[in-house]
C-alpha cells in the first residue's frame, strides 16, 4: 500500500477524473455505450441495454464521489470492482482474438489490447491504494469525521 498521502490523492483524483470522463461521455451516448458493450458477444441483448442505462451512472457517481473525497473507500471499492470486471472483459477479448472498440470512452474509445489492459490494471492498483487506505485526510471524508 501506497503510504504517501500525496500519491494517494493523485491516485484519487487520477482514478476519479478519468471514472468521470469515460461515465460522461457514455451517458450523452447510452445506445451506442450498449451496442459497444453487445459487440463483445458475451452477454445477452437485454443484459447490453441495462448496462448502456446503468453503468455509466455508476462511473459518473464513484468518479465524483473519488474526486470529493466523500465516501472515497466505498467508491474506491466500486471502481476496483469494475475496473476488475473490465480487465476480465479486455483479458477474454484479447484471448477470443476479437479486434473491437472498447467502448470505454464512446466515440474516442480504442482498442482492446496490451495497452489497455495495462492502463486499467494500473488504475486497479491506484484504487485499491485508495481503497486500503483509512487516511481521510486531503478530502471531505476528513472533514466531515472531524465536525462528528
Amino acid at each position: 500500500m501506497i503510504k504517501n498521502r500525496i500519491a494517494r490523492l493523485v491516485f484519487r483524483l487520477v482514478v476519479g477524473g478519468v471514472f468521470i470522463w469515460s461515465g460522461m461521455l457514455k451517458v450523452l451516448h447510452p445506445l451506442e455505450f450498449a451496442q459497444n458493450v453487445a459487440a463483445y458477444d458475451l452477454f445477452p441483448q437485454w443484459a447490453c441495454f441495462l448496462a448502456g442505462l446503468t453503468l455509466p451512472w455508476v462511473e459518473l457517481a464513484a468518479g465524483l464521489l473519488l474526486v470529493l473525497g466523500l465516501f472515497r473507500r466505498a467508491a474506491a471499492l466500486v471502481a476496483a470492482v469494475m475496473l476488475v470486471g473490465f480487465i476480465f472483459l479486455i483479458a477474454v477479448t484479447m484471448v477470443r482474438g476479437l479486434d473491437l472498440s472498447c467502448g470505454c470512452f464512446g466515440s474516442l474509445s480504442g482498442k482492446v489490447g496490451w495497452t489497455l489492459l495495462i492502463q486499467d490494471i494500473l488504475l486497479l492498483v491506484m484504487a485499491a491504494s485508495v481503497l486500503l487506505s483509512s487516511d481521510p485526510r486531503l478530502s471531505l471524508d476528513g472533514l466531515r469525521s472531524k465536525s462528528a
